[in-house]
């Protein structure tokens, strides 16, 4: 398994609406995604593009992450951490299947088979117990514009 490029970082928090604000006003993001619901990972997300030095967006996002109703994985993440937080790391490797096949390989727990995630490809986690501590959420390469 080789390190890929960090997609993004996957931030849980209460509010969509007033993160935008933070983000946008704050920390002075101006290219942030309209939210979009996932209703089968039970969230709403949107996406904040990181820009570089010079202004350039270098395409490694924040991904804002608000659970919807019945989702308790993000929930339970919330009443522990009521401000929101840092969730999850994404990495991304060019084939998701081999990737898990490696993971499992070395003992490490994958958290489901591959499903579609918010960037329309495939993706799984990785407990955070065998990730030195953090959820990792491992993605297939975006194909074209994504």
């Amino acid at each position: 398994m080789k390190l890929g490029r960090l997609n993004h970082i996957g931030v849980a928090t209460p509010s969509i609406a007033d993160s935008i604000i933070f983000y946008r006003d704050v920390m002075g993001a101006t290219q942030i995604s309209e939210p979009f619901d996932l209703p089968d990972q039970g969230v709403k997300v949107c996406f904040v593009d990181t820009p570089t030095a010079d202004g350039a967006l270098n395409g490694t996002q924040i991904e804002l992450v608000e659970p919807l109703p019945g989702n308790t994985s993000i929930a339970g993440f919330l009443e522990k951490n009521p401000a929101g937080g840092q969730h999850h790391l994404c990495y991304e490797v060019p084939d998701i299947h081999v990737a898990k096949a490696e993971f499992e390989a070395m003992g490490k727990r994958v958290l489901g088979d591959p499903r579609i995630g918010a960037h329309g490809t495939l993706i799984f986690f990785v407990h955070p117990k065998d990730m030195g501590g953090i959820l990792t959420e491992i993605m297939e390469t975006p194909k074209g514009d994504h």
